[in-house]
């Protein structure tokens, strides 16, 4: 008994990647995803067994990995992806979160939905095809939400014979996109999903090919580096105050940390009032932390007395984030009613909600050439481009390449509370 409580305690502390799949339609994500789950001994038998009937009904030749993640009727009758899939996995090395993104332009937000939390991007190409308009889209919008790590699968290279100039073609051609986007870290691996080549095991077929498999780069990409650890930023969620015998004079502040380390003794200012005071203790579920970082969810105490409210934020006293009701970001518009400029909106950034205009659209993005289009100011479903907003109080904000969290808002309509728009301050 006490062995299985310690591989579940080292089972929990495993360090956890979110990985997002994107690429063109039958470029063979949801078959990838597929292969990886069934590589790595991750699909239970009755998912197993439901799989083989669904790939006989269909009058598929051979086990169809890729209806694991087509949930919807729609995607297995049509043979695409609709929706963002979400699906979970884990090895002795690290655990997984999946989001399985659409490839078709009318799903956008759903891609950008799916990506937004990602540690690392897999990009699929079509080795038939090479890089094509909806790859760079993909490029974009991964450039665009800050995704630290993309990983480029050349799939079915099977069909191609397995060939390395084909690769490298490939390769030189997204290079080309990547380094216009100044896209940090790009890994390239040719793969056959349909057959499990480089994918869990190492390809016999391809011996040119230096590098490891997609799931041990997956296992061993260095992610703890990617969060901000420099600027203390702390959202203020909720206010504990117990009122009990046991804790009668408690007074915490909760919330997830969203940047930095905080440690007791820290000198810290509150924003908007600007008053100061120490980090006292770092709590959680009663038990006390010599430290924490993002994304840990912690409650904290202050040396002083002060009167904060959900909204605040406690920062470094030597180290502000940006304070304005004037900013600017790129905006996914997530909505069939189109943008309004001039229009006012709900306006939601970390665990502040205020109200907010939209000013002006700046541009849109072609996001399949990347071009600036300025001379159309309606912006609709799926579009991408930059907006003006100002907020009825000062936000306090950090820009999305700096930091995901303080760096992004969403804006929301206020007569049917949809999410209109998700935005990356810039």
């Amino acid at each position: 008994m006490s062995d299985f409580k310690d591989k579940q305690s080292g089972y929990l502390d495993m360090q956890l990647l979110r990985f997002t799949t994107a690429g063109s339609v039958d470029d063979g994500k949801s078959t990838l995803i597929g292969r990886l789950l069934y590589d790595s001994k991750a699909i239970f038998e009755d998912q197993m067994e439901a799989i083989e009937r669904a790939s006989i009904n269909k009058g598929d030749e051979y086990v169809n990995l890729a209806l694991l993640t087509d949930g919807l009727r729609a995607e297995r009758e049509q043979g695409i992806t609709i929706d963002v899939a979400y699906r979970y996995f884990a090895t002795p090395k690290r655990k997984f979160i999946i989001a399985d993104t659409p490839g078709h332009i009318q799903y956008t937000r759903n891609m950008v939905t799916g990506a937004s939390t990602a540690n690392a991007a897999i990009i699929l190409i079509d080795a038939r095809n090479g890089v094509l308009e909806q790859t760079i889209r993909h490029a974009f919008i991964a450039h665009l939400l800050q995704i630290p790590h993309i990983l480029v699968c050349v799939n079915k290279m099977d069909l191609v014979d397995f060939k390395q100039e084909v690769f490298d073609k490939i390769k030189s051609d997204f290079l080309k996109i990547s380094n216009k986007l100044t896209i940090k870290d790009v890994r390239f691996i040719p793969i056959s999903a349909l057959k499990g080549d480089n994918v869990v095991d190492e390809s016999k077929n391809m011996n040119w090919y230096q590098g490891k498999p997609l799931l041990n780069v997956l296992e061993t990409i260095e992610i703890t580096n990617d969060r901000n650890t420099t600027d203390l930023r702390f959202p203020v969620q909720y206010v504990i105050r117990p009122q009990s015998d046991e804790y009668h004079d408690f007074r915490g502040y909760a919330g997830r940390v969203a940047g930095g380390v905080i440690k007791p003794g820290n000198a810290i200012k509150i924003l908007p009032s600007g008053l100061q005071s120490r980090i006292k203790s770092i709590e959680s579920m009663k038990k006390q932390f010599d430290r924490a970082f993002a994304p840990q969810s912690v409650t904290i105490t202050l040396e002083d007395d002060i009167d904060i409210s959900r909204g605040d934020m406690i920062v470094a006293v030597d180290n502000e984030p940006t304070i304005s009701q004037d900013i600017r970001i790129m905006a996914c518009w997530l909505n069939e009613k189109p943008m309004i400029v001039g229009g006012k909106y709900g306006i939601k950034h970390t665990t502040k909600d205020l109200r907010c205009i939209i000013k002006s659209l700046d541009y849109k993005v072609n996001i399949n050439t990347l071009d600036k289009i300025t001379d159309d100011k309606n912006m609709g479903l799926n579009e991408i481009g930059q907006v003006s907003l100002k907020t009825t109080q000062p936000l306090f904000f950090d820009s999305y390449q700096r930091n995901r969290i303080t760096g992004s808002v969403i804006l929301i309509d206020e007569a049917t509370n949809e999410t209109v728009c998700a935005g990356m301050i810039l």
